[in-house]
């Protein structure tokens, strides 16, 4: 099959996985967009929303339909390292009376990870999670184990309860591809909630997609050709992010810290992901600009005069995103 036909494919699933999302999902059309966007282009998401909004059913879901395997990690200040990744126990052979350590696989060993409230567990095991998301293995004792493939990791954070958590450090936060805000549903969306949730039975879903078909396609995005006068557009908005002398005022005077290389690159990336669930042999600006909010909202640090004014991350992006439009 060649790649205009692993396109063609590729844009019929995407709508197939959509529609049967929505037999369990209802609303938060965008978050599901963004969710699927990010496992096609082998990304980590990150999102931001009270409890009791459907987080990880809407994860569970995903993974349903993909036929993939799924691990919730409830984080939690006691949780350590060895309780994701694993460790070595001591066995003793019943016949021979040997003794041997065998490596007991942690949760993160499943395709899609969902890390509730990340930010509720130490630094040691925060950081622990987020190698296994840059080098996809986990080692111990000397020894190294591959994750699955595909791996995704989903991470949630509670935006409301701050006392006793340990934030995400802007360089760990700089490893999701994408932030994703999810809010309450509308009255009509709470409504539909309610009569589904508490009816006899959820609908079953059947997978519509094995782990190794979503491997093809996530090589399909690499292969998506691209200009380079899109990657210096994507490459100008990250760098109007950064305070400095060639920046604007407003920059200066409410960005501390602008976004990173992995934005320029998340942008691109995430734009051929766009074009391909499109049916598109190729990305344009359009599609860059689709996904500034989720891709830099997470990676700008703010000043304390924005602070002090009640300027948002959001607000920069607005400003970044009508200078480029």
């Amino acid at each position: 099959m060649n790649d205009l036909e692993l396109l063609n494919n590729l844009t019929k699933l995407h709508n197939l996985v959509k529609k049967e999302i929505s037999r369990i999902i209802i609303g938060q059309k965008n978050v599901i967009d963004h969710l699927v966007l990010c496992l096609l282009c082998n990304g980590h998401n990150l999102i931001i929303g009270v409890p009791g909004l459907g987080k990880t059913l809407m994860v569970h879901t995903l993974s349903d339909l993909l036929d993939l395997s799924f691990n919730r990690i409830q984080f939690t200040p006691d949780l350590m390292p060895a309780d994701i990744t694993g460790t070595d126990v001591l066995e003793e052979d019943a016949i021979t009376r040997q003794r041997s350590f065998r490596f007991v696989l942690g949760p993160l060993f499943a395709n899609v990870i969902l890390a509730d409230e990340i930010n509720r567990t130490p630094p040691k095991t925060q950081a622990a999670l987020l190698q296994a998301m840059q080098e996809y293995e986990v080692t111990c004792s000397g020894k190294t184990y591959q994750l699955p493939q595909p791996f995704f990791v989903l991470a949630t954070q509670n935006p409301i309860e701050q006392e006793g958590t340990y934030p995400l450090p802007e360089a760990e936060l700089d490893r999701f591809m994408f932030s994703v805000k999810i809010d309450y549903p509308h009255t009509d969306e709470e409504i539909e909630i309610v009569l589904s949730t508490t009816a006899e039975q959820l609908p079953k879903l059947k997978p519509v997609i094995s782990a190794q078909q979503v491997i093809d396609y996530q090589k399909l995005v690499r292969r998506i050709p691209v200009s380079r006068d899109l990657v210096e557009f994507a490459v100008k908005i990250v760098r109007l992010t950064r305070p400095g002398k060639n920046s604007s005022e407003q920059i200066n005077r409410y960005v501390m810290w602008g976004a990173g290389p992995r934005a320029s690159q998340n942008l691109i990336l995430g734009a051929k992901g766009l074009a391909a669930i499109q049916g598109k042999p190729n990305p344009d600006r359009s599609d860059v600009l689709n996904l500034l909010y989720p891709v830099l909202q997470h990676r700008i640090v703010m000043s304390f005069a924005a602070e002090a004014e009640g300027i948002k991350v959001n607000d920069v992006i607005d400003m970044i995103y009508k200078m480029v439009n």
